[in-house]
């Protein structure tokens, strides 16, 4: 491990917690026009989350698809496994699908998982836009707002109550049933919710004062800023805190070399053949426009420590790193670079940060807070 922490969860008590997150698409290398096999991208999955706890990363996430060509179905084992091979990752989820995945599952797993890895770990909820998917479990995507609020309602309960009697519009009845296991020390894992341009999402963060995470990835970052304003709103407007006290995460995808150039000339055929935005605008344009950022790792370190500029002091920070075919030497060798710049970027984010800023959610913050409460009362 590159540090030696002696308390595991300790390391995340930070301001910002920098991390990674994966969404597990099986993409041809464009330039050998080979395809990973599905058993060597989950492999590859394990191998980053392992590199980003040696570089001293603070957070690994996987997405949720069940649909081809993606291999992260299932993220409740994926992060298991992980779990027991690593000592200070906090693990999460981007997205965890509040829609079409019963949150009775999502309960008994999460809390499950929490107990496993002491507390390492929290989750993103979202909705989900692949339309097939909705079906595949039995749900109607016309209903995807009203799914993600009457089913994040119920997990809530099922966290906080030991006991449930519930009725809702989308599942059976709930009668004296108990969550097993409770979460860890009687405290929920944190929630993030999760979107691209969903404003409801945010909404629904705002309205329970739980974090918000913008995709940030492949909108302009005009885009990002009305997102998060809104959300900070919020937040405020249900009485949770000022607008900056409300907790953000910004996504963002990144390619380095030691190099501008070499960066620019190695990713692009990785760009312009990528399955979401390949075939599109140029290279160019697209890191222009969007928090895109290739070049060296100082342009990196410069360009994430500007999304202050526009989104306020936020609390985590996740770089995609793993998209669109690249081999994982590659993405092993990003992280390298990554690891580099990573006390410079600490640094450059706790820079004039206000003193009333939340520092990133941990359970062992999550534990104080509680602490605190009980003896104020």
């Amino acid at each position: 491990m590159a540090t030696d922490w002696s308390d595991k969860e300790g390391k995340h008590d930070m301001g910002i917690q920098i991390g990674i997150f994966s969404v597990g698409d099986v993409t041809a290398d464009p330039t050998t026009g080979r395809t990973p096999s599905e058993h060597e991208r989950i492999k590859a999955t394990v191998a980053i989350a392992k590199k980003a706890e040696d570089v001293g990363l603070d957070v690994f996430a996987t997405g949720e698809h069940h649909n081809p060509p993606f291999i992260a179905s299932n993220p409740t084992a994926t992060l298991a496994y992980i779990g027991a091979q690593t000592e200070t990752l906090l693990l999460s989820t981007a997205t965890t699908l509040i829609t079409t995945t019963d949150p009775v599952l999502i309960a008994e797993d999460y809390a499950k998982i929490q107990h496993l890895t002491d507390g390492r770990v929290d989750l993103m909820l979202g909705r989900g836009n692949t339309g097939p998917v909705y079906p595949w479990f039995g749900k109607d995507i016309r209903q995807g707002i009203n799914l993600a609020i009457e089913n994040y309602a119920l997990l809530r309960r099922l966290w906080s109550e030991d006991v449930v009697d519930w009725e809702g519009r989308f599942r059976t009845p709930l009668q004296g049933y108990a969550s097993t296991p409770r979460p860890l020390d009687g405290v929920a894992p944190f929630v993030w919710h999760g979107s691209i341009r969903s404003p409801e999402i945010a909404e629904q963060a705002a309205y329970y004062g739980d974090g918000y995470f913008h995709n940030h990835i492949f909108w302009p970052a005009s885009h990002a800023a009305q997102m998060v304003q809104l959300y900070r709103d919020r937040f405020a407007h249900y009485g949770h805190g000022t607008p900056e006290q409300a907790i953000v995460g910004l996504g963002g995808q990144i390619f380095m070399r030691k190099n501008s150039q070499d960066a620019i000339n190695e990713f692009r055929p990785y760009f312009d053949n990528a399955p979401v935005y390949g075939h599109g605008p140029s290279l160019e344009d697209f890191t222009s426009q969007t928090p895109l950022t290739v070049g060296s790792p100082q342009q990196v370190l410069e360009r994430t420590l500007s999304f202050r500029e526009y989104a306020g002091d936020y609390q985590r920070q996740l770089f995609l790193v793993d998209h669109a075919g690249l081999p994982l030497k590659t993405v092993l060798e990003q992280l390298d670079l990554l690891g580099e710049i990573l006390p410079a970027m600490r640094a450059g984010f706790a820079e004039g940060r206000p003193a009333d800023v939340p520092d990133a959610p941990t359970h062992a913050s999550a534990l104080a807070a509680r602490e605190k409460e009980e003896v104020t009362v």
